[in-house]
């Protein structure tokens, strides 16, 4: 019902909501050995090593005899990492509509990973593993959803905006009705925690690089981003 009221809301009593005109604009565009914007492409090189790090863990498990409850969920969310950083960087490279699909589209892989690994440690393995399907189709067209309504000229973030932020409200909830135990929401709260903090640097891109031009608001974003998703890896 908590889902249904935000998603009801959302569309019903907010209108289409479109991408700012300034969202291209980071406050780092310095060149590295003629990289363009190089502190936001290469801090993609952490979502590649997370993403790495959690498939060669889930590799070593298996082959080692050992069984990963969830497996494809995690699978999916360590390989939606690993194209984040590819396609994130591919972004930076150049920043606009159309290389920012390529941004978001891993993104919601990896979101729909996420989910499905919290509701087959919570909930049960079979919700976990019925709804993963199910959650990348949505979270994926919401990608396609947005770049097509910017091609008309009326775009809508609406279902994108749910598919990133939904689950995170969720996760919360579902922790504290299934009662997690100290093995597990430990390592989810400290992944929650590194992408609330992610979002408020990425917020203050500009502030934070006005203090020193060392490195920039989301450049921080990305570390904080990565960083928080070793929770899982300790998870496994």
């Amino acid at each position: 019902m908590f889902s249904f009221a935000i998603t009801a809301a959302l569309f019903i009593f907010k209108g289409p909501i479109a991408q700012r005109n300034d969202y291209h604009h980071f406050a780092d565009g310095r060149k590295i050995l003629g990289l363009p914007n190089a502190m936001d492409v290469l801090s993609n090189l952490a979502f590649i090593a997370a993403g790495l790090a959690g498939l060669a863990n889930l590799t070593f498990i298996i082959d080692s005899g050992g069984q990963v409850n969830g497996f494809a969920a995690y699978l999916t969310f360590f390989a939606g990492l690993c194209l984040t950083g590819l396609g994130s960087a591919w972004y930076h490279l150049n920043p606009n509509n159309k290389t920012l699909v390529w941004d978001r589209l891993p993104m919601t892989i990896a979101f729909a990973g996420f989910f499905s690994s919290v509701l087959t440690e919570q909930v049960s393995a079979e919700a976990g593993q019925n709804l993963l399907f199910p959650l990348l189709i949505i979270s994926m067209a919401s990608v396609i959803y947005w770049a097509w309504s910017e091609k008309k000229g009326r775009g809508d973030l609406r279902l994108y905006l749910l598919v990133q932020f939904l689950p995170m409200l969720l996760v919360p909830f579902i922790l504290v009705l299934y009662g997690a135990d100290g093995n597990y929401w430990p390592y989810v709260v400290f992944l929650l925690g590194c992408y609330v903090v992610a979002k408020v640097f990425e917020h203050f891109d500009e502030l934070v690089f006005s203090r020193g031009s060392f490195i920039s608001g989301h450049t921080v974003k990305h570390l904080f981003a990565a960083v928080g998703t070793l929770g899982l890896i300790k998870v496994l």
